[in-house]
């Protein structure tokens, strides 16, 4: 199975990811980044920082495989959403 490495990029700065993980293919790599980054924006003291950050995906070899913009992982109401503001 493929290795792949999650760094996250905020602004200039990088956080690299030096073990990675495996997974079978770029399609559960795009599903572990979503994940990773509802995750980080759970916590309400980061979200202002963190939303515009972006997940940069690679493979072993250093090859960007997909480059996720975490503003892109807030899951927004639906129009079926009772609550309206």
């Amino acid at each position: 199975m493929p290795r792949y490495f999650f760094h996250t990029q905020i602004g200039e700065d990088v956080i690299s990811d030096p073990t990675g993980i495996e997974l079978r293919d770029p399609d559960a790599a795009w599903e572990a980044a979503r994940e990773t980054i509802r995750a980080a924006l759970r916590h309400p003291q980061d979200q202002a920082r963190l939303i515009t950050a972006c997940l940069v995906v690679a493979d072993a070899d250093g090859e960007v495989v997909l480059e996720f913009p975490f503003s892109e992982a807030v899951a927004l109401p639906t129009d079926e959403s009772p609550t309206r503001h």
